[in-house]
């Protein structure tokens, strides 16, 4: 179960960057061009967040289940001294939850702000963000596509 859930979760991985990089051009080039707030904008940052939260789930089953995970948690004083437990157990888990926090923190603000100019600008700023976090938080030493 372990490495059908590690392929799973490689793979969504790219799902949730392109939506990601999507719904950040939109939200760009709806701040920039002045452009109204249709219901599309909207429904990208909620694909975008919707996607990141399967991605979170699936993380947080693997960290439950994960050989290197429970290795790092069985000696937590030795896991913080090395780079790979340290990242495993500790500092993705983190990136990834403040990721998720900030793309439903982009999507609740943009939908309050008054108006269509702040709307898409706050969009955009924590969608690229929530991007940002992302790419911080992938650990792109391990295979880019899990077969």
């Amino acid at each position: 179960m372990y490495d059908v859930l590690l392929v799973i979760h490689n793979w969504f991985r790219w799902v949730v960057l392109i939506l990601g990089f999507i719904a950040v051009i939109n939200a760009f080039f709806g701040w920039i061009t002045r452009r109204v707030w249709v219901d599309r904008d909207r429904k990208l940052g909620s694909f975008f967040g919707i996607a990141l939260d399967i991605q979170l789930l699936l993380g947080i089953i693997l960290y439950f289940i994960s050989p290197i995970v429970q290795s790092a948690l069985s000696d937590l004083g030795r896991a913080m001294g090395t780079e790979e437990l340290r990242f495993f157990s500790l500092e993705h888990l983190f990136y990834m939850v403040i990721a998720v926090v900030a793309v439903h923190l982009g999507s609740i603000l943009s939908r309050r702000a008054q108006t269509d100019i702040v709307k898409h600008r706050r969009a955009a700023l924590w969608y690229l963000f929530t991007i940002a976090v992302i790419l911080i938080g992938i650990p792109w030493w391990r295979p880019l596509f899990r077969v």
